[in-house]
């Protein structure tokens, strides 16, 4: 199977929710990509999303499912559902692209890798910002050793403000939701291609406001009663020694600090947010006066607004590249390495112990890279 402008891959979304218009719109700017289709549990939003789209509305999740004209489908449901869409795509032969986390928990995740490998589909998940121009300069920089040996990391997770623009966010404020499992991912994501697989994590949490008010527009709900954690601060020991210090809440509202930074023997590399595709990546180096902003080794996506950089669609072309044989770049292994991790930041609250890491994964390969292909 090959995918191309002349015959792309035939795209069906599960899910009309929040970001579904963020996937159509950012598909549409990858050639080989062909949006078929969308199904919802709730038929009426999908015919409406699929009208507002002029792409077709199945009648169901089975219909779309059992279409022969659909190749991959990308599951964006919300993260409670992941494990078990992803199930049924898989089992219909599907290539699937699941939104972050990959499954709502480590236990209904594991079992998925084996079952794509299984029936012999290829099998990816959000998030997918580290293909982006930001985290890549970032990765060649540390390639090149420009900051010298990585010596230790952090990575800020900050509130999301869900309360003031999402219609509905109880998701975040429930079991499978939080900080975590929320916004976590493009964190631990970009941090794993920059630094590699993590060993250990240690960690405490605990829940903030226990009720939260929603003040969004057209919001369906007034207030939430907060049932997961929604602060929490770990240790990661990553396996190459570095040493990682990650803070993931929902009660810092406002801050000064960065979104990232990678501390090395020679220099200082300072990232800009991982939910964005681009930004300046700059750096320091221990005698430097100032600090220098890298030039981009990747054509960044767009101009630096939200609308541009939330739009999300690299991870389905990375995985329809896949399919064809180039680098699997956003795994569904490197999703679920990310999610044993931010998993066990709760665990070790729990359990008040180091909770040492059962999977591994390998740094994607570079875009940057002589012969890399996006």
């Amino acid at each position: 199977m090959t995918f191309s402008p002349s015959a792309p891959a035939r795209v069906g979304i599960v899910g009309t929710g929040n970001i579904f218009d963020r996937y159509v719109k950012g598909m549409a700017r990858f050639p080989r990509l062909s949006l078929t289709g969308c199904a919802d549990l709730d038929h009426a939003r999908a015919v409406k999303a699929a009208a507002e789209h002029g792409i077709a509305a199945y009648d169901s999740v089975e219909a779309l499912l059992a279409d022969p004209d659909v190749d991959i489908v990308v599951n964006i449901t919300p993260p409670v559902a992941h494990a078990a869409v992803t199930t049924q795509a898989i089992r219909a032969g599907k290539h699937v692209y699941v939104e972050k986390p990959v499954a709502a928990t480590v236990a209904e995740a594991e079992p998925l890798t084996a079952l794509a490998q299984e029936r012999g589909v290829r099998y990816g998940s959000a998030p997918d910002t580290f293909l982006g121009s930001a985290a890549q300069t970032a990765r060649a920089a540390l390639d090149d050793g420009a900051i010298g040996t990585p010596v230790g990391a952090t990575a800020f997770v900050t509130h999301s403000r869900a309360e003031t623009w999402h219609p509905d966010p109880t998701f975040l404020f429930a079991p499978g939701g939080g900080p975590g499992l929320d916004l976590g991912p493009y964190y631990l994501t970009h941090l794993v291609n920059l630094l590699g697989p993590i060993a250990t994590v240690s960690g405490l949490s605990r829940i903030g406001a226990p009720v939260r008010t929603v003040t969004s527009p057209g919001r369906t709900v007034e207030s939430i009663e907060v049932t997961t954690p929604t602060h929490a601060a770990a240790v990661l020991g990553f396996t190459s020694g570095v040493i990682g210090s990650l803070q993931m809440s929902f009660d810092v509202w406002n801050h000064h600090l960065p979104f990232i930074e990678v501390y090395g023997t020679e220099g200082t590399l300072s990232l800009p947010d991982p939910n964005g595709f681009d930004g300046d990546v700059r750096v320091r180096r221990n005698l430097d006066a100032e600090w220098t902003t890298l030039p981009p080794v990747l054509p960044p996506s767009g101009p630096l607004d939200m609308e541009v950089q939330m739009l999300r669609g690299s991870g389905v072309d990375d995985l329809a590249g896949a399919v064809d044989g180039a680098p699997h770049r956003a795994s569904a292994a490197l999703a679920f390495h990310v999610l044993e991790a931010l998993e066990a930041v709760e665990r070790s609250s729990t359990t008040r112990q180091v909770v040492e890491l059962s999977s591994t994964v390998g740094r994607p390969a570079p875009m940057h890279s002589e012969g890399a292909t996006a």
